[in-house]
């Protein structure tokens, strides 16, 4: 295609990323009724790794050996934010989940300093005040306590941060879709691992003709093409304006999670909501699509 139709089509290609990860939270929560969090994750990594492969084989003449602890190092972080996350998942609502989960967007520029010693700048301060604040809205009870299935997703949110840094310190000079290959492949392995030492492989689940819809959406859509218009978006479009709609992935899990989960929402959640998504916004674009062109 020519550029100007992959300019026209990536915007779309984002929203529909948001769109698909968004209603991903719900599918998730109910397939944990009936699935262990590990072999969930492996499945689903195992067969983005080979549906991701075979899209990208014309790649696989860049590959080299170094390729392979890149993606067991990052895959190992990907691994442990799905892993943390979706145990959270398991103890919360999916609303909360997907907002709580957005916060990683706020915890990026702090890693960033730590690592690479980038300071944050005052967008970044401001978002993580407003970020704060609103997690207090969403998580805390009026006892100020927060329940474990809330903390697990902050802390699933800190490991997502965590391996975004990461991909950034490994990626450089790397094709990034054969890395993601093997990100996927290690994360998967990493998952059937602490699967077949914790858990009882779920052969009689996997046999219900229920669980194979939202299977095959998990796998295909949620991980392998979502992944792939994310790459393709991000890379004929502006950097704000892909943030912008990539972060409306926190609204439609809420907006999923009300309608098909019958989710509850207090006016506190609501206010909570908003903070973290103008949080996430301000972090991401420092309000750059409000300011006039020159």
């Amino acid at each position: 295609m020519s550029p100007k139709t992959m300019r026209m089509l990536a915007k779309p290609m984002l929203f529909s990323a948001a769109l698909i990860w968004g209603t991903s939270f719900f599918i998730m929560k109910n397939a944990l009724d009936v699935m262990p969090v590990f072999f969930l994750l492996a499945i689903r990594f195992t067969a983005g790794a080979v549906l991701l492969s075979l899209a990208a084989w014309r790649k696989w003449r860049k590959f080299t050996l170094d390729y392979l602890w890149r993606g067991a190092a990052i895959g190992g972080f990907l691994f442990l934010a799905y892993s943390v996350q979706t145990f959270g998942l398991a103890q919360t609502t999916p609303s909360k989940n997907a907002f709580l989960t957005a916060v990683y967007c706020v915890l990026v520029p702090f890693l960033t300093w730590a690592v690479v010693k980038v300071r944050p700048d005052r967008y970044n301060i401001a978002a993580a005040l407003l970020c704060v604040t609103g997690v207090g809205l969403v998580s805390l009870t009026e006892d100020l306590t927060i329940n474990t299935g809330d903390l697990l997703t902050l802390c699933g949110a800190l490991f997502y941060a965590s391996h975004i840094v990461a991909v950034a310190k490994v990626s450089p000079g790397k094709d990034i879709t054969l890395l993601t290959v093997f990100q996927f492949a290690f994360a998967a392995l990493y998952a059937w691992i602490c699967g077949a030492c914790t858990e009882t492989f779920p052969a009689a689940a996997l046999s219900d003709p229920a669980l194979l819809l939202p299977m095959v959406y998990l796998c295909v859509m949620a991980t392998t093409v979502a992944l792939l218009f994310q790459n393709v978006g991000q890379f004929w479009s502006d950097p704000a304006s892909a943030s912008v709609i990539l972060s409306l992935e926190s609204v439609f899990g809420v907006a999923a999670s009300v309608i098909f989960y019958g989710d509850p929402v207090t006016g506190r959640l609501l206010a909570g909501f908003a903070l973290i998504f103008v949080a996430v916004v301000c972090s991401e674009t420092k309000f750059s699509f409000l300011h006039k062109k020159t």
